[in-house]
């Protein structure tokens, strides 16, 4: 099994992505304000490079594969950040499921572990959809 050691690099770049989720969040929750969306949107990908290194993100990035989640998620991050916050996040939010939807057999194995939630996610109809994305693998 492999490990995944935590040094302090990383725990800055999860502490940085979760800031980065949370300001979009606050962005959204706020009409859309783009200062907010900007920043959650810095910090999101400044904590990516930090948790998985700089080369394995311009390597995630730039794959022929991920092209059409990179370009969706930079015109949107352009879009917010010349004022156009509403559409910027359309085109991000499809460009994040195009990119990270290769973790989601991952973060189902993750809220299978819950210990409250996990029940939810152990259900019979809830993992016979989840089996199909189970034998693929993690991206990076």
């Amino acid at each position: 099994m492999v490990s995944f050691e935590m040094n302090d690099l990383k725990k800055i770049g999860l502490g940085l992505t979760g800031f980065g989720v949370f300001f979009s969040f606050l962005g959204i929750v706020f009409f859309f304000d783009k200062g907010l969306i900007a920043m959650g949107n810095i910090l999101f990908l400044s904590g990516l490079g930090l948790t998985i290194g700089l080369k394995s993100t311009m390597q995630f990035f730039t794959k022929p594969k991920n092209y059409k989640g990179t370009i969706s998620f930079g015109a949107g991050f352009f879009l917010v950040l010349i004022g156009w916050p509403f559409f910027g996040m359309l085109l991000e939010a499809y460009g994040f499921i195009v990119l990270f939807s290769g973790f989601w057999p991952t973060l189902a194995v993750f809220l299978q572990r819950i210990p409250i939630l996990g029940w939810i996610f152990q259900q019979p109809f809830v993992t016979s959809f989840l089996d199909r994305y189970r034998g693929k693998r993690v991206p990076v």
